[in-house]
């Protein structure tokens, strides 16, 4: 793994355990800047809860996340236990590089103990051990942080304050925006954002109610100048049509990301965002300048609704800057580069986001990878069929699941999900690396994370020192009750329709074959509307929503038949599959539908064929579809 993969690794737990909790963070930033004595609205009373949430709460919070991320339920109160005896040992620093050690490790802690007690522990003392086990364990891990966590963590803290401390007296704070604007850009920002700068901001703010660390990583200036220099300079036409809507999202969303493709379309235009903070950086420490806690999303509207009052007009005008001094840069760059493709710069940058997250289980054995869709019935069930089938000969250590994107298991490494689900995902799983694709069969990104995961050199280490299991799914399939499909099932030839009228068919047919009730045929229609139920290869698999199980009468399965194709969106489906499922018993037809999507040759045939037998003896396991 290279240093980047391991910084980007390092840095999104980080912010697994940050982003969850930035409410509170946000909460304890409005007491300070509305009620300390130099606030909007100066409040003794109200003052006085921000200090008991800032040394207890918050890190207590970060602590049980860190503890969840490696341990689970369990883990999350194992942390929270633990990090109390951190600050209990270090009673004048605010603990959260404390948290952010001790919650991961106290999860670690409770997991290893119960991996051991597999198998060991006597039948009806099963809650009494693990009751007993969080406590003791709990216990011992805050007489550790008491010890020896605390002070060590707080003799981290002064020195890295104490550097601070000569930056600004030497005047070299703004330097740190050589360093801060590339790594924003190649996805290292959560690392150096989360693991120095906010508890830097933290015990500055504390002390003096304010901090400029917030600053640093969150001003939208930097990035704002260069889209602008996009939305009038930018000779290619298509760029510069998209930078304005792009300005918005960066400017009040706060979303960084959305500018870094024009960064990448030019790299040369990384100077314009780096000299544009570092002059900001160099207002803002000039007039001492500085947010009451972090600012997150990163834009305009978080940037100064944690201002201190008295702070208005200087941050406002160190945000413009930022702004103008890159636009000022950004310009004579923009207008003299060649004509770029912003779609292909866009790519790229999922690109390289993508192999940062999927390097990360890359070197891990064992790993859980989760396919998620709304429902967790059809789409992510076929893909992980296919998945699995691709990636077992080289990893069979690794784990192919499916599952609603709401109910990720906790143990989960890696979740592939549809685009539009990710935020979902994040929220389901936020210890898990997400790869976000737009269909489940034949996507790049399913392409960048096998590669990932089957790196020559590691799969030849996995071979020779990892035996291959009889693979769990199939051992599933054999317990599993069959699933018929009849003639009656297929409806081939059928002239093109529109997209929902295609879909308000398939749960026709369904309906027709008793398989669902009539509700169903309208939350297939919302679960289209939601994501889109096509998956690739000229396939699609209509089916409910979670909403409308209840609407499920028994499980079935039909297929119809479209030879010139149903037009979805950018594709068109010429195999429309409609599911109805209780429980696990559609998966036998959908591993069927896996399999033949192998052989492309039967493939093919199935999308044009009038033989109704030869496609019932396919779907059915009964005929390999060979000629």
């Amino acid at each position: 793994m290279s240093v980047r993969e391991g910084l980007s690794r390092f840095g999104k737990f980080l912010s697994g355990m940050v982003m969850p909790n930035i409410g509170a963070f946000i909460a304890w930033g409005f007491l300070t800047a509305l009620f300390i004595e130099t606030g909007w609205l100066p409040n003794e009373q109200f003052a006085s809860i921000a200090t008991p949430m800032l040394s207890y709460l918050i890190p207590v919070l970060i602590a049980a996340q860190g503890g969840y991320l490696t341990g689970g339920d369990r883990g999350r109160i194992v942390g929270a236990i633990a990090v109390i005896g951190c600050i209990a040992g270090a009673p004048d620093t605010t603990m959260l590089m404390g948290a952010m050690v001790m919650g991961p490790f106290a999860g670690w802690v409770i997991k290893t103990f119960d991996r051991l007690m597999e198998g060991r522990t006597p039948a009806g003392f099963e809650m009494l051990i693990d009751n007993f086990s969080v406590g003791i364990i709990g216990m011992l891990l805050s007489m550790l942080g008491y010890i020896a966590v605390g002070p060590i963590m707080t003799t981290i803290l002064a020195v890295l304050m104490g550097g601070v401390q000569i930056l600004m007296q030497y005047g070299l704070m703004p330097l740190l925006a050589i360093f801060i604007e590339p790594a924003k850009v190649l996805f290292l920002n959560n690392a150096i954002n989360h693991g120095i700068f906010t508890p830097i901001g933290i015990a500055q703010a504390e002390a003096t109610g304010r901090s400029i660390m917030y600053m640093l990583e969150a001003n939208p200036g930097p990035g704002l100048g260069v889209l602008l220099a996009y939305c009038f300079f930018c000779r290619d036409k298509k760029t510069r049509q998209s930078a304005p809507g792009a300005v918005i999202i960066h400017f009040l969303g706060g979303i960084h990301e959305i500018y870094f493709p024009y960064v990448l379309m030019n790299p040369k235009v990384i100077i314009a965002p780096i000299v544009g903070n570092m002059c900001a950086i160099a207002w803002f420490s000039f007039t001492g300048a500085g947010l009451t806690s972090a600012a997150s999303p990163g834009s305009i509207i978080a940037f100064l609704s944690m201002t201190p009052s008295d702070l208005m007009v200087t941050n406002i005008i160190g945000v413009a800057i930022a702004a103008g001094v890159s636009f000022a840069i950004a310009v004579p760059l923009v207008r003299t580069m060649a004509v770029a493709d912003i779609d292909q710069a866009s790519q790229q940058m999922r690109e390289m986001k993508g192999t940062a997250e999927a390097a990360v289980i890359s070197d891990t054995q064992g790993g859980k990878i989760v396919f998620a869709c709304d429902a967790g019935m059809g789409s992510s069930a076929m893909g992980a069929t296919r998945f699995r089938n691709r990636v077992k000969a080289e990893r069979p250590d690794l784990t192919v699941e499916h599952s609603s994107v709401d109910t990720v298991p906790a143990d989960a490494s890696i979740v592939v999900c549809q685009r539009v689900l990710s935020e979902r995902a994040r929220k389901s799983a936020p210890q898990a690396q997400i790869v976000t694709i737009d269909n489940f069969l034949d996507d790049p990104g399913l392409d960048a994370l096998y590669k990932a995961l089957t790196q020559i050199s590691h799969a030849s280490e996995l071979m020779e020192t990892v035996p291959a299991p009889a693979p769990a799914q199939e051992a599933e399939k054999d317990d599993r009750p069959s699933l018929a499909i009849t003639a009656a099932d297929v409806q081939l030839g059928l002239s093109p329709v529109d997209r929902e009228r295609c879909i308000r068919d398939s749960g026709a047919l369904l309906v027709a074959r008793g398989c669902v009730a009539e509700p169903y045929v309208d939350a297939m229609v919302e679960r289209d509307r939601l994501t889109s139920v096509y998956i690739g290869m000229g396939i699609a698999i209509p089916h409910g929503t979670n909403e409308a199980k209840d609407a499920v009468q028994k499980t079935g399965v039909v297929l119809q038949q479209y030879p010139e194709g149903v037009s979805w969106g950018d594709e068109r489906a010429q195999l429309v599959f409609g599911i109805a499922g209780k429980g696990e018993e559609h998966l036998e037809v959908l591993a069927n539908i896996c399999r033949i999507l192998e052989d492309e040759a039967v493939l093919e045939k199935m999308k044009t064929t009038d033989d109704v037998d030869w496609v019932v003896s396919v779907l059915s396991g009964r005929s390999s579809g060979a000629q």
